[in-house]
């Protein structure tokens, strides 16, 4: 017996890469999947079923339960419809993992509106919906649950070239520090993931000697697990998950200058140098580069 038996999630996302991974995994442990995917491009062009069909067909020919979902998640309608699959095929819903992606890099210079909107458009509106309705229906079957979002390290740390990603991204972590403290309210676990992996997201990106390193399927055990009861106290964390490293990213305070408000405010040059001499002691701002 797996350790989701009985459970029924959501996955955005699921027709590729991580989300496929997911939604693989989850079956395996005994979740109920709904495998959504719109079927489109890297860039979010296009549609199709195909990339959702074949999930499903992988998990129910290996015994497990899934049904597929076409819709987009920047669409209410299709964000309810997905909620609406879980309640209609299985009577419940346990886990949200919000996965779906697209990608318009370009350095900020030469990015223009439209590729700032769409990838917000799908990034944090598309998680903003899907969690919307997947709360909200958590809260109304009392049973509480587990969402996950996705975001990244290029959000978390900085990226060159993904200034419409990494805002997209940040807010989503940030979104996650706030929904965590009242979910505790409804036993609804909130965590945000910041994979690597190679995927259609990546393949270009990703350096070609370091891709067999980082295949998707490491990233799913520990976020599957985040889903299971073991976890129903594991809330409000950021995790890095890349190959079969999992760490944790929490942020610290350096001091820098202190004294008494009755001494008056700073003089601009003296605490200029204050901030100066200090340097030493700030922590990388990005400490996965060194």
């Amino acid at each position: 017996m797996g350790m989701l038996e009985g459970k029924v999630a959501i996955v955005t996302g699921a027709g590729g890469g991580i989300g496929r991974a997911h939604a693989l995994l989850l079956a395996r442990e005994g979740a109920s999947v709904i495998v959504n995917d719109l079927g489109g491009a890297r860039d979010g062009t296009g549609a199709s079923s195909s990339m959702a069909d074949g999930v499903v067909k992988e998990i129910n020919a290996a015994g497990g339960k899934a049904v597929a979902h076409y819709g987009s998640v920047t669409s209410r309608s299709d964000a309810e419809g997905m909620v609406a699959a879980a309640i209609d095929n299985y009577g419940r819903l346990d886990i949200c993992i919000c996965n779906a992606g697209i990608l318009r890099d370009k350095s900020f210079k030469n990015m223009d509106d439209s590729m700032w909107d769409v990838v917000l458009d799908v990034h944090l509106r598309g998680t903003y919906l899907v969690t919307k309705v997947a709360y909200d229906k958590m809260i109304e079957l009392g049973n509480g649950g587990r969402i996950i979002m996705t975001s990244s390290t290029s959000g978390l740390l900085g990226n060159f070239g993904q200034t419409n990603y990494g805002a997209a991204k940040a807010a989503i972590a940030g979104f996650m520090r706030c929904l965590w403290l009242e979910g505790l309210k409804y036993g609804i676990t909130v965590n945000v993931l910041a994979p690597t992996a190679t995927s259609r997201l990546t393949e270009d990106i990703l350096p070609e000697a370091m891709q067999d390193k980082f295949p998707p399927e490491t990233v799913s055990p520990p976020i599957v697990w985040l889903c299971t009861d073991e976890a129903k106290d594991v809330t409000g964390r950021q995790w890095l998950v890349s190959g079969n490293s999992v760490s944790m990213l929490s942020w610290q305070v350096t001091p820098i200058a202190n004294r008494d408000l009755a001494e008056g405010p700073w003089e601009v040059a003296e605490i200029g140098e204050r901030i100066l001499a200090s340097k030493e002691t700030w922590p990388p701002i990005n400490p996965l580069r060194g």
